[in-house]
């Protein structure tokens, strides 16, 4: 692991590189989504210019390595979809988020993002909001959480959450720059905190109108990825990485139009909760893989085969904010998906649910 002293020695020694003349190129990080529900990158020169989506070119990669393509036609194309300054590499370097397409013009069966951009288009009129609660844990090389006893466990949970100190908390240093890259990067990161389990911490990305929610996200993971790769940690996206008396990790959403946002709304949250409850099982199928070990019904969340809503209630599948149901109108949080879910089909399914699906 990567000390602070030697990550400000990196740092110092990454800004002298990003004073060299570039000689009018600049390097361009391209990012996607893989078929485990990870991301990859590459990177190429590009002359030094302002770029936005239809400027790049399309790229492609080898999908057959990542399990997106099979080997005998395993070229899988990058259309560039949102740009971002590089943290990593400083200014006029740039990221670029790209969705996935096969040579036959079809979006690649992993690519969630094109259905999701239809609904949000389809339905721009109720001005969607999202804001999602990304929860993870971070670990060592032998995939053991940070700060736990090599054999054992650390003390009950208690005083993890939103702690602060040694023996409550670890690699704060992390989450910081982590925090400090989506800002450069223009994420729409509002917030981290830690966790309830020990060496688990939440950021929140949002508000975001439409599918920027899904955009914002996938590339927070990747900046976090990358931050932890210059410390040796591991990222768990894992929604139970632990068996026991632990919290598991969840991706709670939150959701808003602007019928819910203005006085009288809470009639029009009632109604897609209710729609909701109708579509549970739809809704879980997307929310994430290993959500089962998770939604139990215990550790602040409701049971996966059963749907529930609540005023401040985080054992319910849907919680109502106090404050909200106390105004009349607001936003409701959907406490389903797991910490793995992508946003791209949980903020697709919700407006799928709530408005109806597109016509074929």
């Amino acid at each position: 692991m990567a000390t602070k002293d030697s990550f400000t020695s990196y740092t110092e020694n990454l800004q002298k590189y990003l004073r060299l003349d570039q000689k009018g190129q600049i390097m361009v990080e391209y990012v996607w989504v893989d078929a485990e529900g990870g991301v990859r990158s590459k990177s190429r020169t590009l002359k030094e210019q302002e770029y936005t989506p239809k400027d790049l070119p399309t790229w492609n990669f080898d999908g057959s390595s990542t399990g997106q393509a099979p080997g005998e036609d395993s070229d899988v194309y990058l259309k560039p979809i949102a740009v971002f300054p590089d943290p990593f590499r400083g200014s006029p370097n740039i990221i670029v988020l790209a969705e996935c397409w096969n040579a036959d013009g079809t979006p690649n069966k992993f690519n969630y993002r094109h259905e999701a951009a239809k609904l949000m288009e389809k339905h721009a009129e109720h001005e969607p909001w999202f804001g999602l609660e990304q929860e993870y844990t971070l670990l060592d090389l032998n995939d053991r959480p940070y700060g736990w006893p090599t054999n054992g466990f650390p003390a009950p949970q208690g005083p993890y959450y939103c702690g602060v100190g040694a023996g409550k908390v670890v690699q704060r240093d992390i989450v910081e720059a982590h925090y400090k890259a989506c800002l450069y990067a223009g994420v729409k990161i509002s917030g981290t905190n830690a966790e309830v389990m020990p060496a688990q911490w939440e950021y929140q990305v949002g508000p975001c109108l439409g599918i920027e929610m899904g955009d914002h996200l996938w590339l927070s993971r990747f900046l976090l990825h990358r931050v932890a790769e210059e410390f040796g940690a591991k990222v768990s996206f894992d929604p139970k990485p632990i068996p026991g008396d632990w919290n598991g990790a969840g991706l709670h959403s939150n959701f808003s139009t602007k019928e819910m946002r203005v006085e009288g709304g809470m009639k029009h949250i009632e109604a897609a909760i209710k729609k909701l409850e109708g579509r549970h099982m739809e809704h879980i199928a997307v929310y994430g893989e290993g959500n089962e070990k998770r939604l139990t019904g215990r550790h602040e969340t409701g049971a996966i085969d059963q749907f529930s809503y609540g005023v401040a209630n985080r054992g319910a599948s849907i919680r109502i904010p106090r404050e909200c149901a106390a105004k009349g109108y607001g936003y409701f949080e959907d406490r389903r998906p797991a910490s793995n879910a992508d946003p791209y089909q949980i903020t697709g399914i919700i407006m799928e649910t709530c408005f109806g699906a597109v016509a074929e």
